[in-house]
């Protein structure tokens, strides 16, 4: 047997110049013309005094970081956010009024939350530190003629280095020699199989990285044979190094709850003012106490600001997080969880994520006969064991086709050790897809390679584009193997067979050495009719977005032991082809759906080929039935303005590299799209951290990609997105429900004390009241609204514009006449109180005010539905922080002690029925303003 390789380059006269930036890229030199421009030599690689010289011109083969944050930087701007300068002036202020537990408290809620930003944003500049673990510290490469281990930090272009299988690319380089040599980018490109690498130049101007087979990159793997490249780029100047730029370039992106915290933080500064300066303006008019007035100002000051905001946001967002885990997604970063809700776009990348990244048979063609298994494989069990009904093969040249594919194949079948009885895949994704095929129809093959053990072969070559093997006939010695019974009723076997040759691979390579086709049990002719059938099956699956193989076949009844290629791979019986397909998660079809409902569009991102990326968004109602994809050399021609034109229609992208996949974010989030975008690799890197969300692959994804992203699945499901979304656009809500609920109920405190003096009223509350007040109803009952289950429209309805205002939809008419209702009914009270010399009146109108507060809370559950239609005893920790504030208020009222502290009086039992039939009086408005609101709807 032959093994062919490319044959060595040798370049005994370089010549003395390199190539610039106008020369042609290295991909479409001759190897040997690459070498000249590198002043290299294939045979001698360089001397030592010029790799030291290079070394000092190129500087050390690394990724350098640059641009990152100091800590310092990061901690620094924690502290100066205007949410968290608001609750230092709030402590501050509490620490003058002696309120220390309350300055302590909102201390431990300033320290948290600095804390856990700084730690965020600390991890999110890690991602460049991921991708220098790529680098390989010792490779070979040839120097002055010697090949020697050197550290990979002292390679330079033009330097020779020496590749085999399971050796990391230490930089990148132009190939000179290549034997059967299969390189793994998927790490770079997003192609999901091993690349066969050669030498030949390629013509064509950008040709993207994952068609560049003449070129191996920094960070991909050898997973095959053997070769030898020439250094072309080291440190930040390769691709990975490209990566890493791009990534240092990206600056952090603020979430649109991030935005909207700090513009109600700015309005409630400024808001704060204005009532310390009316308030003391109005009391010193009606000639109260100066002191009395400041602390009154002061009191209501903190009253505006709901300082338990950050403290419930960072709750939430906590418990979204625990429930998100729950549910396969980890959430790096906390803001994220917010801002899944806010998603317009989702884009995916295909393998693994869209589909099952595992290589499936699912077509079957022989001569008149094609059978599809999809209906089969869907109710066969996920697992392969030999306990499972087999396929049906009504057909037995199928069974002769399932045999080659499973014989002509290095994969093995080996168990499963966490599970008894259960099989998977050892090797090449394609080649196990043909040994868990063969099994799933009965044919074993550790069974048939009892019956026809390989004696000789042929590996596969890039050129040849197919692989044979031989194999000896013993079917006669085990009729008893589960393997063998079926083989003897199906194998083309003459008593004087001996021996079998089993050839796979491209359908056109085989029809060059076949002269015949297997029709009904024999082979006839392969004349121009049956060739023409058997090229528009296989463009037919190719079209389909299925990777096609042939097999074909030789009876031999001698081989002698010299026997060349070109001898085995004569003469053969084309037998039929296999189609098959990476497939889509069953799950995921119905997540698109609800994306599309959502009001969100998917689009796939993918370095596969186009035809197969078409295929699969089609099977999964990804844009409207596409005809097109958009490919990665059509995108390094268009600007980032020239796609903004065309991002809104396009939902499929193929063939794409780094670069793409940044201007596609960049030119989504221009027209105004917030960004979820997934990804696994290390070319991912970029748009993971420029996304509005970057989703990494926990299972197949790299460190770099995990570091760049803010949220990894578990399971690497599209439809775990989808539940993510969902879960976010529900924390959202229930953020906006407690700032509706805490501002509408401080409206109604302000309200409260600026109407007093124009009736002529002493001060409705004191200070401490005030400030219990805030304390009660900010607390507990705003912490249970975090907890509050998504609505019934959660996913019904487009998601809400990114810029739009925190007091949007309403909430600012809702703050404005909520609070002033709440303040009328207060007030009303203490001014009937007041009026008729009541000395209950002052506590009369704290009781009716805090209880008019617990009515707001419950009322606030939901937007448009009504608290009976949501359920009562749905939010059960909101009924149990409610009792628990009624119950401390009656505390207040009429405990002696606390009746000191407060300067309460207790109320008699008609005075506090009054107190709870007007503090209801809220709740009644709010249900009716819903009620007006689902009316108007319908």
């Amino acid at each position: 047997m032959i093994i062919t390789k490319d044959d060595p380059v040798k370049t005994t006269n370089p010549v003395a110049y390199e190539q610039s930036p106008d020369e042609p890229a290295w991909y479409r030199l001759e190897a040997d013309e690459a070498l000249a421009r590198l002043r290299s030599d294939g045979e001698q690689g360089l001397s030592p005094a010029e790799a030291a010289r290079r070394l000092a011109e190129h500087g050390p083969n690394e990724l350098v970081e640059r641009g990152l944050k100091s800590p310092w930087r990061i901690l620094w701007e924690q502290l100066t956010a205007i949410m968290v300068l608001i609750l230092i002036v709030v402590a501050v202020i509490s620490i003058a009024l002696g309120e220390y537990k309350d300055a302590l408290a909102i201390m431990v809620i300033v320290v948290l939350n600095t804390l856990l930003g700084f730690t965020q944003e600390y991890r999110a500049e890690r991602a460049i530190a991921a991708l220098k673990k790529l680098a390989v510290p010792r490779v070979r490469a040839r120097r002055d003629g010697h090949v020697g281990e050197i550290s990979a930090r002292e390679l330079v272009p033009g330097d020779i280095v020496l590749l085999e299988a399971g050796a990391l690319m230490p930089a990148d380089g132009r190939l000179i020699e290549a034997a059967n040599l299969r390189v793994q980018e998927a790490a770079l490109t997003g192609e999901s199989e091993p690349v066969d690498k050669g030498t030949n130049p390629i013509s064509g101007a950008g040709v993207p990285v994952a068609d560049q087979r003449n070129m191996a990159f920094m960070g991909t793997a050898v997973t095959y044979g053997r070769g030898v490249m020439a250094v072309t780029a080291t440190g930040m100047d390769t691709e990975l190094g490209h990566i890493a730029e791009m990534l240092q370039e990206i600056g952090v992106e603020r979430t649109p709850l991030q935005r909207r915290l700090e513009q109600l933080g700015r309005g409630l500064a400024a808001a704060a003012l204005v009532i310390v300066g009316l308030v003391f303006a109005l009391g010193l008019l009606r000639g109260e106490d100066a002191k009395l007035m400041f602390l009154t100002g002061i009191s209501m000051a903190v009253a505006a600001v709901p300082e338990g905001l950050p403290a419930v946001v960072t709750i939430g967002l906590a418990l979204g997080a625990q429930r998100m885990l729950k549910r396969r997604a980890l959430i790096r970063k906390l803001p994220a969880v917010e801002t899944l809700g806010s998603v317009t776009v989702i884009c995916s990348d295909k393998t693994g994520t869209l589909t099952e990244n595992r290589m499936t048979v699912t077509v079957l063609d022989v001569a008149g006969h094609t059978v599809d298994l999809v209906e089969q494989l869907r109710r066969a069990a996920p697992v392969l064991s030999p306990d499972e009904p087999p396929l049906t093969l009504d057909h037995q040249a199928l069974t002769l086709l399932l045999t080659g594919g499973a014989l002509c194949n290095d994969a093995t079948l080996e168990a499963e050790e966490d599970r008894l009885g259960h099989f998977r895949a050892v090797g090449d994704p394609t080649e196990g897809a043909l040994v868990v095929a063969a099994a799933r129809a009965g044919l074993w093959k550790r069974e048939l390679e009892r019956a026809l053990p390989r004696v000789a072969e042929v590996p596969f070559t890039s050129e040849r584009k197919r692989m044979t093997t031989v194999h000896e006939f013993r079917v006669n010695e085990s009729t008893s193997q589960q393997g063998a019974r079926p083989l003897a009723a199906s194998l083309p076997i003459a008593s004087s067979t001996r021996y079998l040759t089993f050839t796979k691979g491209a359908v056109d390579s085989l029809l060059e050495v076949s002269d015949r086709v297997w029709v009904d049990g024999g082979g006839e002719l392969l004349d121009e009719p049956w060739r023409e059938r058997i090229e528009r099956a296989n463009d037919g699956l190719a079209g389909d977005g299925m990777r096609v193989l042939g097999v074909a076949f030789r009876p031999l009844e001698t081989r002698s032991a010299g026997m060349s290629e070109e001898e085995l791979e004569r003469e053969l019986i084309f037998v039929g082809l296999i189609g098959m397909i990476d497939p889509p998660r069953p799950e995921v079809k119905e997540a698109i759906a609800t994306c599309k409902t959502a009001g969100i569009r998917p689009v796939m991102i993918t370095g596969d080929h186009p035809l197969t990326a078409l295929h699969i968004a089609r099977e999964l109602g990804i844009g409207d039935g596409e005809r097109r994809a958009v490919t990665g050399q059509e995108l390094a021609r268009m600007s980032v303005e020239d796609l903004e034109a065309i991002v809104e229609e396009v939902a499929v992208y193929a063939r794409v590299s780094p670069e793409h996949k940044l201007k596609i974010v960049r030119a989504l989030q221009k027209r105004g799209h917030v960004v979820a975008m997934t990804g696994d690799g290390v070319n991912d890197a970029p748009a993971l951290k420029k996304a509005d969300i970057g989703v990494a692959m926990g299972v197949t994804g790299t460190d770099v990609s995990k570091e760049a992203s803010d949220t990894v699945l578990l399971d690497d499901n599209f439809a775990t997105i989808v539940a993510a979304v969902r879960e976010g656009r529900t924390i959202y809500e229930n953020i906006r429900k407690f700032i509706r609920y805490t501002m509408t109920s401080n409206a109604g405190e302000i309200w409260v004390m600026l109407l007093a003096p124009f009736l002529g009223m002493p001060l409705p509350l004191l200070p401490l009241q005030i400030l219990w007040v805030n304390l009660m109803t900010d607390g507990l009952p705003g912490l249970a609204l975090t907890t509050e289950p998504a609505e019934r429209d959660t996913m019904r309805r487009p998601p809400y514009h990114p810029g739009e205002s925190i007091f949007g939809r309403g909430m600012g008419r809702d703050i404005l006449w909520v609070g002033l209702l709440m303040g009328l009914v207060c007030l009303g009270i203490g001014f009937w109180g007041w009026s008729t010399g009541c000395p209950a009146w002052q506590t009369m109108v704290f009781t009716t005010l805090t209880l008019s507060q617990m009515g707001n809370a419950l009322a606030t559950r939901s937007e448009r539905d009504s608290l009976l239609a949501i359920g009562l005893g749905s939010n059960r920790a909101l009924l149990g922080a409610v009792a628990l504030t009624i119950l401390l208020q009656l505390a207040v009222v009429y405990i002696p002690f606390l009746q000191g502290v407060f300067r309460t009086v207790a109320l008699g039992p008609v005075e506090l029925a009054v107190c709870l039939a007007l503090s209801s009086v809220v709740f009644w408005g709010v249900e009716a303003e819903k009620a007006l609101l689902r009316r108007r709807t319908a």
